[in-house]
């Protein structure tokens, strides 16, 4: 049976106000992750990218943010985490200044990966204060907010780069750089909140401070509880923690637990889609005015299933939530790739006409009237027939003019698969990473953890076009549908239920003694 909360009259208004300002971080997360999404066809152009350079142009930034998420643990059990956070907003800040003015390569994933470390830093301590303030009736949800700000920052982005991409000139570069305004807003506004009241006692042993903080959050019976559960919590932790504590046995269970979460959350697929949605709509035949259009129909799905996440997320538990979505994130997926798999690729006056390549299309001329019935077929009669240069540009940009596919089915089930995300691996992945660590060891352990999973992202992310343009759509979205049914499993046989409980009553559950 969970231990009762005392009653206590919650400040709300206050609460909900710091957990905003401190989500504002998942804001400028999720509109960075985002909006590289309408440059790749700008910055492939000016930068004369490979396919594996525009997958680490796309990456690099998740490059930085394992840096980030290295540096970020430690550094707010040293420093606090509001001085992180003041510090990621300005990294922010740089970073779309300086990839907007970007002039060669180098100096453009340099940039990039500036912003990464700020991210790596937003993604794992946003979170973390967050739960340390909040009380456990409303920590779920108010630590999905830095989740919602998140998708709300992707669905800005999508919004962004429509209005944006028909700019004269390099349009690219003013999407880029319009993040700069939020992260100085946000940069700002972290002034205002106030240290983590946890973190001053674990650090600064500075009772009255984290005392006063807490009576404002919820009054003097939840801060007299409070504090004493976690002096009592903290009274034989104060020595220094390695790396190496983290995977001793003690910890175990609730190692293998983030790690598979932190896993599957990106070995599905979600960043590639974010990072590429015009591009994966291009590769159903849409324009790119309408793969722009579509892209923005993403990030608000994202948005509304985020909030349909928070509102559940206390009501009906994180795992079920897990459970639910993961299930149709694999529906989705699977829909995906039978849409994919009935595609045809047709040569006739018409589709050849669309080519806008003279040379590429003149090569292709004798191949009217033929349909291919997958892309690998395709490639392999095409890949003869043109040069090295031309079969590269054919895969990237051409191929888009000669797909006959269900564009309605692609639609559904990208959205499905978004909506589903939305309402579990999302946002829970982070409420449980707030709550399963003991604080001991959550600087180093979120670290860790964080690492990995920006890891798997930069994997996903970086091979994605690769794999789009070697082993097409098809094979591609089955790969993240079988892994997709393997975080059922996982969340089925390994995942606890955390909701309602303290953190320190997770402690005790968790730890092997």
């Amino acid at each position: 049976m969970n231990k009762q909360e005392p009653a206590v009259q919650i400040n709300k208004s206050y609460t909900v106000l710091i957990s905003l300002i401190v989500a504002l971080g998942g804001f400028l997360l999720g509109f960075d992750s985002a909006v590289i999404s309408g440059a790749v066809k700008g910055i492939t152009i000016y930068f004369d990218m490979t396919e594996w350079m525009l997958g680490f142009a796309v990456g690099c930034v998740i490059f930085g943010a394992m840096a980030g998420n290295l540096l970020a643990g430690p550094m707010s059990e040293r420093f606090g985490r509001k001085k992180v956070l003041i510090v990621v907003a300005l990294l922010f800040t740089i970073s779309a200044s300086w990839s907007a003015l970007a002039t060669d390569y180098t100096e453009f994933i340099i940039a990039r990966i500036v912003g990464g470390i700020g991210i790596g830093g937003a993604i794992l301590i946003a979170p973390v204060y967050i739960a340390e303030i909040a009380p456990p009736k409303m920590r779920g949800s108010l630590v999905s907010f830095n989740q919602l700000n998140i998708v709300i920052g992707i669905s800005v982005a999508y919004f962004s780069n429509y209005f944006l991409v028909d700019i004269a000139g390099e349009s690219w570069r003013w999407m880029l750089g319009v993040e700069a305004i939020p992260a100085f807003i946000y940069f700002l506004a972290l002034f205002a909140v106030p240290k983590s009241p946890r973190w001053l006692i674990l650090r600064r042993n500075e009772i009255d401070k984290a005392q006063a903080i807490m009576t404002k959050i919820a009054g003097d019976a939840y801060a007299e509880t409070t504090m004493t559960k976690i002096r009592e919590s903290l009274s034989e932790k104060k020595e220094k923690v390695t790396i190496t504590e983290v995977f001793k046995k003690r910890y175990s269970t609730i190692m293998i637990i983030a790690l598979g979460i932190a896993f599957f959350q990106q070995i599905t697929g979600i960043n590639a889609i974010f990072y590429y949605a015009p591009t994966i709509f291009e590769q159903a035949g849409g324009s790119t005015d309408s793969s722009f259009l579509q892209a923005i129909v993403v990030g608000l799905t994202n948005l509304v299933f985020t909030l349909v996440a928070i509102w559940l997320i206390d009501r009906l538990g994180r795992k079920p939530l897990l459970l639910l979505g993961t299930t149709f994130m694999t529906v989705a997926l699977l829909l995906a790739t039978f849409a994919f798999s009935q595609a045809t690729y047709n040569f006739n006056d018409e589709t050849l006409a669309a080519i806008s390549q003279e040379e590429t299309r003149t090569a292709l001329a004798e191949l009217s009237g033929q349909t291919f019935d997958g892309q690998n077929a395709l490639f392999e009669v095409v890949k003869l027939k043109l040069s090295e240069e031309q079969f590269l540009d054919f895969k990237r940009n051409q191929i888009t003019n000669l797909i006959d596919i269900n564009a309605a089915l692609v639609l559904i089930a990208i959205l499905l698969y978004v909506a589903s995300f939305a309402i579990s691996l999302g946002p829970v992945m982070w409420t449980l990473f707030s709550e399963v660590f003991p604080s001991k060891i959550k600087g180093i352990a979120i670290s860790v953890v964080g690492f990995f999973n920006s890891l798997i992202s930069f994997s996903v992310t970086q091979i994605f076009p690769w794999e789009l343009s070697n082993l097409g759509p098809t094979t591609t979205f089955a790969i993240y549908a079988a892994l997709s049914l393997c975080a059922i499993l996982f969340v089925y046989k390994f995942v606890i239920e955390t909701k309602g409980r303290s953190l320190e009553e997770l402690e005790e559950i968790l730890i092997r003694h």
